[in-house]
């Protein structure tokens, strides 16, 4: 089973000042994870780590992986300004958007940024709004289906994103034409995979078309940037990536295909969040209920709008409850929130130890695509957001949300004068 980086006692201290739920997140343990990825690729010489912001869009998060050498991955205005208030400019900031608005174009040209253009019609619409950049990069979809063995991991050929092939082909060819210089290829084929082949087979299929698109269009293919994809192990049985072992993976196919062509300058880029954050956040909540009926619950301080995945998806995260970690898990709850939807539950038959009134949850794995996934959804309040330093002591990134929050954009605020 997996072990919570938070001990019940370092939890009940940190409640005393920022009440449950929050998000608590482990500075040691992104600082860590994220040398582990740069060292994986440290054999590429251009190799940058762009954090999915849509992940964490958490300014302290994004401050800590700043300080580790990483860029950022925006797909929308606010990501954009979001990133440019913590300190990223240029080709730290990588645009992959989709049906993107012309003011998102116009923010990410003025801040430099590389734009990662989806469509083939994006580049005209884009030209109206401002000049060619030198280095430009475009997004592939093979179509199809993506498997690894006999098992298919996702489905391009239904994804709304990316070029064919040949739209790949006439985009660079025009963007040549109207001056740019440099090309970068990115795909995205598959979503939170648990093989160690998922990067070097993705990595086969856009260094081939790198090779391609060179030598018929006659273009510098400054990089490859292969997106996000891999996944973390949700649940306790399942085994993690080993991202040296997908580094070296990638390095052997780089050796194969780019270096007989000479393109042993082509840079590596990434865009993981999951990775990157999921296993080094969590949940905090405090159970303030239970309810015998057909079924045992447990009801929680928490709910869906605090984490949606479960609720959403049917995603599995582990539960511990902290202090009873060596407890037998010898009986059977649904772990729910108080949103008036049935869905809103953490957990369904799952074994767990004897739970009271008063316990504290710790539900693993919320780092990523959890608080930012959070809404308001029956007037819920999306929760704090708090680190847990390196030394032990818990700093608040973002408080939680309040009722004036909630009434601003209404303008009500004058109900909740003193």
């Amino acid at each position: 089973m997996k072990t919570p980086f938070v001990s019940l006692e370092q939890a009940k201290k940190i409640i005393e000042q920022y009440p449950t739920p929050f998000h608590l997140y482990d500075e040691k343990g992104i600082r860590e994870n994220a040398r582990q990825v740069n060292r994986a690729f440290a054999w590429n010489k251009g190799f940058k780590e762009y954090f999915a912001v849509k992940a964490t869009p958490t300014p302290g998060i994004m401050q800590i992986l700043k300080e580790e050498g990483c860029g950022m991955d925006c797909s929308s205005f606010t990501e954009l300004k979001l990133s440019e208030a913590v300190g990223f400019w240029g080709e730290e900031i990588m645009f992959s958007s989709n049906m993107t608005p012309a003011e998102d174009f116009v923010l990410a040209n003025e801040l430099g940024a590389i734009i990662n253009f989806d469509d083939f019609t994006h580049i005209a619409y884009f030209e109206k709004l401002a000049k060619i950049p030198e280095t430009v990069c475009c997004r592939y979809n093979p179509g199809g289906v993506f498997q690894v063995a006999n098992d298919i991991m996702d489905n391009p050929g239904d994804a709304k994103y990316g070029m064919t092939k040949e739209q790949m082909k006439e985009g660079f060819r025009i963007l040549k034409e109207k001056g740019a210089k440099h090309f970068g290829i990115h795909s995205f084929l598959a979503s939170s995979t648990n093989s160690n082949t998922y990067y070097p087979m993705l990595a086969k299929i856009l260094f081939e078309l790198a090779v391609e698109l060179k030598k018929e269009l006659d273009i510098h293919i400054a990089f490859i940037n292969l997106s996000g994809g891999v996944g973390v192990p949700y649940r306790p049985e399942e085994s993690p990536c080993d991202i040296m072992a997908i580094g070296e993976g990638v390095r052997e196919v780089y050796e194969e295909i780019f270096v007989p062509e000479g393109m042993d300058d082509v840079a590596i880029f990434t865009e993981m969040g999951r990775f990157m954050l999921a296993p080094y956040g969590s949940l905090l909540a405090t159970v303030v209920h239970e309810k015998h009926i057909y079924k045992e619950y447990v009801g929680l301080d928490a709910c869906a709008a605090n984490l949606m995945r479960p609720a959403m998806y049917g995603a599995y995260h582990q539960i511990t409850v902290l202090g009873k970690e060596d407890a037998p898990c010898d009986h059977i709850y649904d772990v729910a929130g108080g949103l008036c939807e049935n869905n809103d539950k953490f957990a369904i038959d799952r074994k767990l130890p004897k739970i009271e009134i008063g316990d504290i949850v710790y539900i693993h794995d919320t780092g990523a695509h959890g608080h930012s996934m959070g809404y308001n959804y029956n007037g819920k309040l999306r929760s704090a957001e708090i680190l847990l330093k390196e030394n032990g002591e818990a700093a608040l990134m973002r408080r939680a949300e309040t009722p004036e929050d909630y009434f601003a954009t209404f303008d009500f605020t004058g109900l909740f004068k003193k």
